[in-house]
């Protein structure tokens, strides 16, 4: 079964600017003990303990409950989070990955990523894109001076453009995993696109 094909997304983001945001803030451990893989559950869980305060209500100064960013991730819109350095460090947990999917973000941007955290995110079909501390530093102004700035992320070329100011650079990613993105294949899906290739050449082998 095919997944969400990756090509090119331009979107607002979401600014959560916080250095070695690790992933018990992206999602708490005791969401680990749950079976299921609804990515509501995993979504609503995304950043809950600094979205919401001990009884339940939101905290009115996180950047997802500001009314400029509180809107749920769609098509064109908060798709993109352009994070602090040194993303998801901590622990190695997946569920960081599905909560991140989960919320309906597409791409992750930051300077740094803890090196487990970026493989997860591939895994899910959320694409995490390292750019300079300079970049990011831009991006983040550009947010915060207009929360509608729009950038561009275009992997085939693999390049990530601000909108709003015209500069682009360029982000690394491994072959395989661009291509199954840009396919919409897991790893199973992989493998069944090579069934006839396979199978020549286990008979080829009798």
């Amino acid at each position: 079964m095919a997944h969400y094909k990756f090509s090119v997304i331009k979107s607002t983001c979401l600014p959560i600017n916080i250095d070695n945001c690790n992933t018990d803030l992206i999602i708490p451990a005791r969401y680990l003990a749950s079976t299921t893989r609804d990515p509501k559950f995993f979504g609503d869980a995304f950043m809950h303990d600094l979205r919401y305060d001990a009884q339940g209500n939101p905290i009115a100064d996180f950047v997802l409950n500001q009314p400029d960013f509180s809107e749920a991730p769609h098509e064109g819109c908060h798709e993109i989070i352009v994070g602090g350095r040194n993303w998801g460090s901590g622990s190695s947990r997946e569920h960081a990955a599905w909560a991140i999917s989960g919320y309906g973000v597409r791409i992750v941007i930051s300077s740094s990523f803890a090196d487990i955290h970026r493989n997860n995110l591939l895994n899910c079909f959320v694409l995490p894109v390292i750019v300079s501390e300079a970049f990011q530093d831009e991006l983040f102004a550009t947010i915060a001076k207009d929360p509608k700035a729009l950038v561009t992320v275009d992997l085939p070329n693999q390049t990530v453009t601000n909108e709003s100011t015209g500069h682009s650079e360029k982000f690394d990613i491994n072959g395989y995993k661009k291509y199954c993105l840009l396919n919409g294949y897991d790893d199973i899906d992989y493998l069944l696109s090579k069934k006839a290739e396979i199978e020549s050449f286990e008979a080829n082998r009798k």
